[in-house]
């Protein structure tokens, strides 16, 4: 993607794709987690190697978490696109800076928006 140019609906598409893929993997990598840990009866909360199987459980849950925010506002990003709102701030209506859409396609406001939240 040109660095100068916001993203299109194809690079929204795109982002959109790995980003699913990535919430995927990381709901599977849960998902061996929390077998492991029944099959496992280890007292890993007192084990001096390591993370304990909460803290890593925690851990991915909130990247998944936060990985399935991400793919809720490219959805909202694509619908923007498709109606014809995308690139424009929802705080004060002026075109969002396409420096800032290259650096988060999602953004639905300007900086200077942003900043007074």
């Amino acid at each position: 993607m040109d660095s100068n140019a916001s993203p299109t609906r194809h690079e929204l598409l795109r982002l959109r794709e790995q980003t699913e893929a990535q919430a995927t993997t990381l709901e599977s990598d849960l998902r061996s987690l929390f077998e492991a840990s029944r099959s496992s009866n280890a007292d890993d909360e007192h084990d001096p190697e390591g993370s304990t199987i909460a803290f890593e459980r925690a851990q991915l849950t909130a990247v998944l978490d936060a990985t399935r925010r991400r793919l809720a506002e490219l959805d909202v990003a694509l619908q923007r696109v498709d109606d014809g709102s995308y690139g424009v701030c929802e705080g004060c209506r002026r075109p969002i800076p396409a420096e800032r859409l290259v650096a988060r396609p999602s953004a639905r406001t300007c900086v200077a928006c942003a900043s007074r939240r």
